[in-house]
């Protein structure tokens, strides 16, 4: 069905048609506009027989009169086939690497949906990442949702592409594992880091790139995560692969949504985001797991910036409600030089207990792991402890603390961006740190394992 002209436009991504027999919610539209150039939108709201649609390239050159609008029947559908890995994409999936269209096996609605609870299967095993600061204390596992909560300046991004370099299901696994990767709201310098980044390190073979720029449309932005999910789910419950998808950043996504809602006149909630901010979220996140029959798993870390550093602002309030823990990037550890600089003590992962330990890690990674929160925690409260009464007047322990706080920042937090540590360096690293406190201030780990593995260190030995 084609209808002639427009009803109304409003600002610079909505238009309204009036007069439309049956439309469906999500429905995509081709537009042609004076009888040549083509755009896409979809229906975003309905009222009887009127629609609003939102139109991806824009309502620039766009008039009442000038267009011709016909309804396809069928939701937002992405091309899927194995042939998507190596690929870069587009925010709506289209190829822009130059390498010529997606030979499609199928085609699936990119809206998708979360899965049923009652279907998912509890995770277990973990995913490595080469990072000790999240190997070693706030272990990723396959089918959580764990977010990366950052600030403007500091490096999500070169953490966001080390991730996607390094990440594995371990040395002795023999599963299939990729990466679907999408940026939304990123500048051209950005985009193109990533992608020289994985093509320099030959990670691209096993990596789907989704690249909403800056100056694309602001609506595309909300389409991005939904088809690298779209993408990820396919590889992973279909092609029985294990999937890590990695979004950034989430605030953008956000801002996009704010931006659309208010075009809309919808009322605004908590610092102009719309009141539904949470369950848009809870759409994206929730589509994280393994399910029950499937060999495969969809693992999630979504990268959000905070707004002048402030945890509470809605996206990462409400980003923690949905998902299993964070990792929490620190200005305050950046200033002292460490990357990544992650702050350890507000991070965590909720599905950790499950993963590591006997038969998954190693039999001493939660007691270690236990250990090296509850020593530097004692740090914190003696350096804040220091900073009134000057580090002289500590006791020979406390400075024996503060001693381990260093360390434990250069050595075992602090790595290159380009050096990869597995599971059992990194757990030996963790026992070398903890080598800098006496032993009966181990309080947190099993005797026999102390027995085996500390050993006393001095600040020489590092």
């Amino acid at each position: 069905m084609e209808y002639m002209g427009l009803s109304e436009i409003k600002g610079g991504s909505l238009v309204i048609l009036e007069g439309v027999d049956n439309p469906a919610y999500e429905e995509v539209v081709d537009i042609t506009v004076d009888g040549w150039q083509k755009k896409k939108g979809r229906i975003v709201q309905i009222f009887g027989d009127k629609v609003v649609i939102q139109v991806f390239e824009g309502t620039t050159e766009l008039s009442l009169h000038n267009t011709v609008t016909k309804f396809t029947g069928k939701p937002m559908e992405l091309k899927l086939s194995e042939e998507i890995l190596g690929r870069v994409f587009d925010g709506l999936g289209r190829p822009i690497d130059g390498l010529g269209d997606v030979y499609a096996e199928c085609w699936r609605d990119v809206n998708g949906k979360a899965i049923n609870p009652v279907s998912r299967e509890y995770p277990r095993n973990f995913i490595q990442t080469g990072i000790s600061a999240i190997d070693g204390l706030s272990t990723l596992i396959r089918g959580q949702k764990l977010p990366i909560f950052s600030g403007n300046g500091l490096p999500h991004d070169q953490l966001a592409a080390q991730i996607v370099r390094q990440a594995s299901l371990g040395a002795d696994s023999d599963e299939q594992f990729a990466v679907v990767f999408a940026a939304m709201g990123v500048k051209y310098d950005v985009a193109e880091f990533f992608r020289r980044t994985f093509e320099e390190s030959g990670a691209i073979e096993r990596v789907a790139m989704f690249l909403n720029l800056a100056n694309d449309p602001v609506v595309e932005r909300l389409v991005t995560p939904r088809a690298a999910l779209t993408a990820a789910e396919y590889l992973a419950y279909e092609k029985g692969m294990n999937i890590l998808v990695i979004l950034t950043d989430m605030t953008s996504y956000a801002e996009a949504l704010r931006e659309i809602s208010s075009a809309r006149g919808e009322i605004p909630s908590r610092k102009g985001y719309p009141g539904y901010l949470y369950s848009e979220l809870a759409s994206l996140f929730e589509r994280a797991g393994i399910v029950r029959g499937s060999k495969g798993s969809v693992t999630q870390i979504p990268i959000l910036t905070m707004p002048n550093d402030d945890i509470t602002h809605p996206v990462p309030d409400l980003t923690g409600y949905i998902t299993e823990g964070q990792i929490v990037l620190d200005r305050g550890v950046h200033q002292r030089g460490v990357y990544p600089p992650i702050n350890i003590l507000p991070s965590l992962s909720r599905l950790m207990k499950d993963g590591i330990g006997k038969g998954f890690t190693r039999e001493d990674h939660p007691d270690l792991a236990n250990q090296i929160f509850s020593s530097y925690a004692h740090v914190n409260d003696v350096r804040a402890l220091a900073s009134v009464i000057g580090e002289d007047e500590l006791s020979d322990v406390d400075k024996r603390y503060v001693e381990f706080g260093n360390i434990l920042e250069s050595h075992f937090i602090s790595q290159n961006k380009f050096e990869n540590r597995s599971m059992a360096e990194t757990i030996e690293l963790g026992w070398e740190t903890l080598g800098a406190l006496p032993r009966n201030e181990l309080d947190r780990i099993n005797p026999k394992l102390l027995d085996e593995y500390y050993r006393s260190r001095t600040a020489s030995d590092f």
